[in-house]
C-alpha cells in the first residue's frame, strides 16, 4: 500500500466517524488536523476541537470510534489517533490506546461508559431527520394527517432519507421500506395522528439546534485556528 493510497484511504474511513452532538462527520467539520500513514503500515491521525474545553466525553467519542476505523483499513499494521490541544488530551488519548473505556480512562471519575450518551445524540439524530424528511413533502402540500400512514419506503428517494434510516437502524428502529415515516424515537412506535403536530414541531427545534450548534463550532474552529482544515467543506 503506497502511502498516498493509504492517507486516502484512512480519510475514507475517518468519514464514518461523528461528532456525536452535531451528527456530522470529523472530517467535513475539519476535526482531522493531518493524517499521515508509513510504508510499512503505521498510521498516525491527529484531531483538534473548537475549544480547549469541548467536553471529554464527546472527544473520547471521536478519538475512540477514529481509532476503531483507521484500525480497520486494510494493510494498516498499527494506528495512532491523538487529540491535541484539549485539557483531556492525556486521559483520552491514553485510555483510547490502551483499549480502557470512558470510566477507567478518567479514573473513577466518570460515572459510566458511553453507551446511554451516544444513544441520546442518535435520537436527536432521528428527530432532526425527520424535520429535514418531513418539510419538503409539506412544502410540496402533502398534508400533515398523510404522514401518519406514510411509510418510509413511500418517502422521496433522498439523501436524507437514506441518513435518517441509517440513524434509525443504528437505534435497532424500523428502517425498512414497510416502517411509518413517523415514529417515537424511544420506543419506535408510530406516531399517533393527534400527536403528529407536536411531534413535527420538535422534530422542527431538534433540527434547528443542531444546525446552529453546527455553525457555531465551525466558527468557533476557523477562529481557533484561522484555517478552514483538512477535509472541511465549504457549506
Amino acid at each position: 500500500m503506497s502511502t498516498v493510497t493509504g492517507e486516502s484511504r484512512i480519510v475514507a474511513a475517518l468519514e464514518a466517524v461523528r461528532d456525536p452532538e452535531l451528527d456530522e462527520p470529523i472530517t467535513s467539520l475539519g476535526f482531522v488536523a493531518s493524517c499521515t500513514v508509513s510504508a510499512d503500515g503505521n498510521a498516525r491521525v491527529r484531531l483538534r476541537l473548537p475549544t480547549y474545553f469541548c467536553a471529554p466525553n464527546f472527544a473520547f467519542l471521536m478519538v475512540a470510534d477514529a481509532y476503531d476505523v483507521v484500525s480497520a483499513v486494510p494493510g494498516v499494521r498499527k494506528a495512532q489517533v491523538v487529540l491535541e490541544d484539549h485539557f483531556a488530551a492525556e486521559a483520552i488519548n491514553g485510555g483510547v490506546a490502551a483499549r480502557a473505556g470512558f470510566a477507567r480512562s478518567f479514573n473513577g471519575e466518570a460515572a459510566g461508559e458511553l453507551h446511554d450518551l451516544r444513544a441520546d445524540f442518535l435520537r436527536k439524530a432521528v428527530m432532526a431527520g425527520t424535520d429535514q424528511v418531513c418539510r419538503p413533502l409539506l412544502a410540496a402540500g402533502v398534508p400533515k394527517s398523510a404522514l401518519v400512514t406514510m411509510t418510509l419506503g413511500e418517502g422521496p428517494p433522498s439523501r436524507e432519507l437514506d441518513r435518517l434510516r441509517q440513524r434509525r437502524a443504528e437505534l435497532g428502529l424500523p428502517a425498512d421500506d414497510n416502517a411509518a415515516l413517523l415514529i417515537e424515537p424511544m420506543t419506535g412506535a408510530p406516531v399517533r395522528a393527534e400527536a403528529v403536530p407536536l411531534h413535527l414541531q420538535k422534530a422542527r427545534t431538534t433540527r434547528v439546534g443542531v444546525e446552529a450548534n453546527t455553525g457555531i463550532c465551525r466558527g468557533m474552529l476557523r477562529q481557533r485556528y484561522e484555517d478552514r482544515g483538512e477535509g472541511e467543506e465549504d457549506r
